[in-house]
């Protein structure tokens, strides 16, 4: 996380002066965990559409590099319902609202050391320096005075408020501010003169000379009978200096020697003054903002998202009223009605198999129970409510692909390639999300691969959803539950995007079959109508 802050010429101190075994993360319940700052993507991301939600957390946020928090879920029971604690406390508007108010101080505090870096003048610079660090000594302290009166019930945010505290009344910390209070009053107290003469500009003590502006302005004010064009000119005012600015700046110095050798000292003592504690908070507490943010106008439109149960060992799972994040997103953003959809599985139970018409919801519905089962991992609010989770150690999607000119493969051939590694990599504790697996064969290949690959997975006893035009799947053991795509009875062209719990209507296969001739209901009126 430092190299945040390498362009700024800023390191961070470990501890400044607090016990290092105190606090030190919103995020991970161990104190030393952490995801590496570049983790492995998870490849079903794209599949599951969580790119997309990835992007919307990170908009306006790239600061804060949240992708590898979003790439790394948890798989410890524990380390779930710590992040649950610290978003119930987050919820709360007074909390929240302290927090956006720290975050906004500390993003101006950088905007400052950004400034600072790309100045020309040294004695400039280390004005910004200075400015940057009062920023940072007020967002400290207003925070810690905010989260006292709060009711905090997570480990994590007390913990903060208590090492707040503690670093407040640190000497590291009580050092930077007196001796920053010490050099701005030294600066403060500075009185000098310009004198501008011709194209000579001079640089004198301040001599305590009159100032008759006022006098001259109550003289001629009674002289006024009517407004008068003003020929006042607004100076621009630029960040960078120009040379005849720094030169008056260095004239300044020179006649006050003092203030800037202790301006000059606390620069060069303080360099290491941000605390890596609050640098880590900082960014660590935007995961959750941007997440809260992102689900707000969701459960603004009436939709909910919830705490879920999880497990690492049940695989017993359900919601209600679950709909896909990425989606509802997308649909809430354009005003348009959003489907939502319950499931469950209970002992021995394993596997959802999907079948139904094209475009009826059946890949929605798949992609939903994936992205239930990562954010849920992440330890974050998911889509619905009544929510049990796994917690798995991996999630696996095998989603069609467009056929590969350069792999030499038929797309049959890709897919069966594509589904053995899963298989090789997968183990009892994964969940597997298969979309739309062998379209491109046959119903009696589809039908035969569908039975092995099915086989393997439930012999893994891994959870999971298998998207297929082959009922005969939804069927073929205890382990399978069959989930169809709904349709309205009174005009089968129209799709409900409803996924319900019952036997597989023996239609999916008729479905494909006129999808691919030509032959769906839509396709034949519009031929008749012509």
């Amino acid at each position: 996380m430092s190299t945040r802050w390498r362009r700024f010429g800023v390191t961070m101190s470990a501890e400044a002066g607090v016990d290092p075994h105190t606090f030190r993360s919103v995020l991970f319940h161990e104190p030393n965990a952490a995801p590496p700052d570049a983790p492995t993507e998870p490849d079903y991301l794209v599949d599951l559409n969580l790119d997309q939600v990835l992007h919307s957390m990170n908009s306006g946020r790239e600061e804060y590099e949240l992708t590898p928090f979003f790439h790394a879920p948890l798989h410890d029971v524990s380390a779930v319902r710590y992040r649950h604690d610290v978003l119930r406390d987050l919820e709360r508007p007074r909390v929240l609202d302290a927090v956006t108010r720290f975050a906004e101080r500390m993003r101006r505090m950088r905007t400052h050391l950004e400034q600072a870096a790309d100045l020309h003048y040294e004695l400039q610079r280390q004005s910004w320096f200075v400015d940057a660090v009062e920023i940072y000594c007020d967002a400290i302290r207003a925070l810690a005075k905010e989260l006292a009166g709060q009711t905090i019930t997570s480990e994590g945010i007390d913990g903060l408020r208590g090492y707040l505290n503690d670093y407040i009344a640190s000497k590291a910390f009580t050092s930077l501010v007196q001796e920053g209070r010490a050099v701005r009053d030294a600066l403060n107290a500075i009185r000098y003169s310009v004198l501008i003469r011709g194209g000579r500009v001079s640089v004198t003590k301040y001599a305590d000379d009159a100032d008759y502006s006022r006098e001259i302005e109550e003289t001629f004010a009674r002289f006024q009978q009517r407004e008068v064009k003003s020929y006042r000119v607004r100076l621009l005012d630029h960040a960078e200096m120009n040379h005849v600015e720094a030169r008056i700046l260095d004239g300044v110095a020179e006649l006050h020697p003092e203030a800037f050798r202790q301006r000059s000292e606390f620069c060069a003592r303080h360099r290491d003054y941000l605390d890596a504690t609050v640098a880590r908070f900082d960014r660590e507490v935007q995961f959750y903002v941007a997440y809260l943010e992102l689900i707000g106008p969701l459960r603004d439109s009436g939709l909910r998202c919830s705490y879920p149960q999880v497990s690492a060992r049940s695989k017993e799972i359900r919601a209600t009223g679950t709909f896909d994040l990425a989606l509802a997103t997308k649909l809430i953003s354009e005003r348009r009605t959003v489907i939502v959809n319950d499931f469950y599985l209970t002992e021995p139970e394993r596997m959802f198999v999907v079948t139904g018409p094209n475009n009826g919801g059946k890949t929605t519905f798949a992609r939903t129970v994936g992205q239930l089962h990562h954010l849920a991992s992440l330890g974050l609010p998911v889509p619905g409510q009544d929510v049990h989770a796994f917690l798995p150690d991996r999630i696996y999607t095998h989603f069609e692909r467009e056929e590969e000119i350069e792999t030499l493969h038929g797309k049959f051939e890709d897919e069966l390639i594509r589904v053995r590694a899963v298989l090789e990599r997968a183990s009892s504790s994964s969940v597997i999300v298969m979309n739309e697996s062998f379209n491109s064969t046959t119903l009696n290949d589809a039908l035969f691969v569908g039975t092995e690959i099915m086989g393997r997975i439930l012999k893994l006893g891994c959870l999971g959803v298998y998207v297929t035009f082959v009922d005969e799947l939804a069927s073929l053991s205890e382990a399978t539950v069959s989930m169809v795509a709904q349709i309205l009875p009174e005009n089968p062209a129209e799709r409900t995007f409803k996924v319900l719990r019952e036997p597989a209507a023996g239609l999916a296969y008729a479905w494909a079959i006129a999808e691919k001739y030509g032959l769906t209901y839509d396709r034949v009126a519009d031929r008749i109508s012509a």
